[in-house]
């Protein structure tokens, strides 16, 4: 028997799919975080079963004894919202089932961290997801010097007391979008500067949070002009100026439309 791996929604209950449903109304029984959590899920789509509290605190010790389990029967493992193993339980469990020839049959689903990706604006060229960033210390100035430094896009998950200060310490210039909320009652969206993010959530957020952070924003700023030609000489290799546009803003960070508008209206 097959260990499922189930993504349950990140906020709004109608965001699971009907492949889950079916997994989670087949399985022998159910690999929590929270019990009550995902008793709620299930109950609302009136499914019964046996639910196993499965967390950071237990899993060294349950997940031989899980995996073993699989062997006979369905297990499905689900974490409180979102995919199982993005920041939160279930790599020991799936690594105790392939190393005892156990098969894992991952579900594609709800993810909070492609939602705020695809919501943000920012490009997806290449993207780093960080989880949560360290509190303190070398390892957080580190990573906060590598994603204001390096042209990637960031993704990571912050609390919200915690917001404000990881906002000040960007380059004030940084692109970011602080996704507050996804796909829940009071779900926001704010897309700008670091500066103007921390400005807006000044007087305190609430919610879960995604920030998007569109690195290499230390960097020293490739000159407008400069990025137009390099646009003209792509639209003289045969280039559209569409293309061209988007082809010389990607290699410099600047907007495509600011970069077509130029190259087209001299």
């Amino acid at each position: 028997m097959p260990l499922i791996v189930v993504p349950t929604p990140i906020g709004n209950l109608e965001d699971i799919t009907l492949r889950a449903l079916r997994n989670l109304r087949e399985a022998d029984l159910v690999a929590c975080e929270d019990t009550r959590r995902t008793g709620r899920l299930l109950a609302h789509y009136e499914i019964k079963k046996l639910l196993v509290a499965y967390h950071e605190h237990n899993e060294d010790r349950l997940a031989p004894e899980l995996a073993e389990r699989a062997r006979t029967e369905k297990v499905a493992l689900v974490s409180d919202a979102g995919t199982p193993l993005v920041s939160d339980p279930g790599y020991r469990l799936i690594r105790a089932c392939i190393e005892t020839g156990v098969e894992v049959e991952a579900l594609p689903g709800p993810s909070a961290v492609m939602t705020a990706l695809v919501a943000s604006g920012l490009p997806a060229d290449v993207v780093i997801f960080l989880g949560f960033p360290p509190r303190k210390g070398r390892e957080r100035k580190e990573l906060l010097e590598r994603v204001s430094g390096e042209p990637s896009t960031f993704v990571l998950f912050e609390s919200p007391h915690r917001l404000a200060k990881t906002l000040k310490e960007l380059p004030a210039e940084t692109p970011v979008a602080v996704c507050r909320e996804l796909t829940k009652l009071h779900e926001e969206v704010f897309r700008g500067t670091a500066a103007e993010a921390a400005e807006h959530f000044a007087g305190g957020v609430r919610g879960e949070i995604v920030l998007v952070v569109r690195g290499g924003a230390s960097e020293e700023p490739t000159d407008f002009e400069e990025v137009v030609e390099r646009a003209r000489e792509y639209v003289a290799q045969g280039e559209s100026p569409s293309r061209a546009a988007a082809l010389a803003a990607k290699e410099s960070g600047q907007s495509r439309r600011e970069v077509y508008n130029r190259l087209v209206k001299p």
